[in-house]
């Protein structure tokens, strides 16, 4: 169970939570560390924000270098107001994984009529002219309303897509994806196997044991850092942990991470003996993994008997077949050329 942070302190738009192996954690944080998590963009709009200003109005965008990209028409619906209180988790020139979902928050809940303008004026262009559709998320730490994701038709984002994105008329974020990494987690096996770009490697892993099971589905990588206390009093647990534990990265706001444990050394490979997390050996396993992984990595977790993690637990997004993604989008298909 998170408490706080020893290095680099965070600050987090999706809120904190009391879970099982965190309690008041930074869900997706702005860190003084560059890359430890997806960024919140500012208030203001930044400087792609700045150069795309004379392009927004037809619907153009920006390339990030001040030109703009070939202009589409604006949405025929009028763009909310409640757009300029839009705060996106991706900062301007980021690169992340496969996994990670275009997501956009408000102060306050979206009014349904307002939501299919909403989606409009969220307009997403990429380099490889993904299809995709925003949906509505209940995250777990907000209420109905407040959050909208983006994310492929398609099983994650095609490595090496440019995308944009443009938040209606107050500001531009621009991303781009790097090489896949989807990492397996079996409960059953106690094995990890990590494919990169085609290659495999399997990783023996402790998950959690019988009664603190492990969230069963795809989690994305939300953050990471290189230390988090972590404490069992703030879960009900009682005084069986309180101590710090290294190369932690954050899969769910509830909680859920993989991180380096010393009981990994001798139980990896073996049996599950954590409180829901995914532990690494302290051999160098972990560390090695830890500086592999970037934010948007994926993590699949198979054989729990825990239920499936859902998708406003972190970005349970995947979790979601298309058809019941688009149950909860206003505006439906779009193509991002």
């Amino acid at each position: 169970m998170y408490v706080n942070r020893s290095a680099g302190r965070t600050t987090g738009r999706l809120g904190a939570a009391v879970v099982a192996c965190a309690a008041l954690l930074s869900a997706v944080g702005c860190s003084t560390d560059s890359g430890v998590g997806a960024q919140p963009g500012a208030d203001a709009p930044d400087a792609a924000a700045s150069a795309a200003a004379a392009a927004k109005a037809s619907g153009g965008s920006s390339n990030g270098k001040g030109e703009a990209a070939q202009a589409r028409p604006a949405p025929a619906l009028p763009e909310p107001a409640v757009l300029a209180q839009a705060r996106a988790h991706i900062s301007d020139g980021q690169k992340v994984g496969v996994g990670l979902p275009i997501s956009v928050t408000f102060p306050e809940p979206v009014p349904t009529a307002e939501r299919k303008a909403v989606e409009s004026w969220l307009r997403v262009q990429t380099s490889s002219g993904t299809t995709g559709a925003w949906s509505w998320v209940k995250d777990r730490n907000l209420l109905d309303g407040q959050r909208v994701d983006f994310r492929p038709s398609t099983t994650y984002w095609q490595s090496g897509t440019r995308v944009t994105l443009r938040l209606g008329s107050h500001g531009v974020r621009h991303f781009t994806v790097g090489r896949s990494l989807v990492a397996t987690v079996d409960t059953d096996t106690h094995m990890m196997t990590v494919r990169t770009d085609g290659k495999s490697k399997s990783i023996p892993i402790t998950a959690g044991a019988p009664g603190t099971d492990t969230w069963k589905g795809t989690m994305v990588v939300m953050d990471k850092q290189s230390s988090v206390l972590m404490d069992s009093q703030t879960v009900g647990l009682g005084k069986i942990y309180r101590d710090i534990y290294n190369w932690a990265l954050h899969l769910t706001t509830s909680g859920t991470y993989v991180h380096e444990n010393k009981r990994a050394n001798t139980e990896a490979g073996r049996r599950n003996v954590t409180h829901g997390c995914v532990g690494l050996a302290d051999d160098g396993t972990a560390k090695r993994f830890y500086d592999q992984v970037i934010v948007g990595d994926v993590i699949k977790v198979t054989g729990s008997d825990k239920a499936t993690v859902a998708p406003g637990n972190g970005y349970g997004d995947w979790n979601l077949t298309w058809k019941e993604w688009l149950k909860h989008s206003e505006a439906g298909t779009t193509t991002t050329a």
